[in-house]
């Protein structure tokens, strides 16, 4: 086990299995060329694998909405991990893409994504520092409450 991973469970987190697309995709490519690490977006999940549901701003609290995008980045941590093979591959990351499902006047949507920014940064230091974009949407897939892209660059 790398210093991340050893990282992760020191942190009292254990890497899901990736996620079994359910349409005509993968959960994440490698640019092997660039070095650049594409996932697909990734929704919060349950421990049991049922998707957090509901809309920022009228059923589910900042608060909750933090938690969800903290579970959506170590899904997506875990998808980085099965697509490179060792996480301490990774050089950067670079780019969060965060999508709140939300009612039209909430505007916290980047208190909710940090949920997601801090614990990549708590797992991956000063390599997790990240640009990021975080905006409110009408709807996410299953009635999601948050869904995250992320890139990352990695060596070899």
């Amino acid at each position: 086990m790398g210093i991340v991973e050893n990282r992760i469970k020191d942190l009292g987190y254990e890497l899901p299995a990736p996620v079994v697309p359910v349409a005509n995709y993968v959960p994440a490519v490698l640019a092997s060329t660039a070095g650049l690490v594409y996932t697909s977006g990734h929704v919060a999940r349950k421990s049991d694998g049922a998707f957090i549901v509901g809309k920022l701003g009228a059923d589910i609290s900042v608060e909750d909405g933090y938690d969800a995008a903290k579970l959506c980045a170590l899904d997506l941590i875990g998808t980085l991990k099965a697509t490179i093979g060792e996480l301490d591959r990774v050089t950067r990351i670079v780019k969060l893409l965060c999508m709140v499902n939300s009612t039209p006047d909430f505007g916290k949507h980047p208190l909710v994504a940090n949920g997601a920014s801090d614990f990549i940064v708590e797992v991956f230091g000063e390599k997790g520092s990240h640009s990021r974009s975080a905006i409110g949407v009408v709807d996410l897939p299953g009635g999601a409450c948050i869904e995250i892209e992320l890139i990352a660059e990695v060596t070899g």
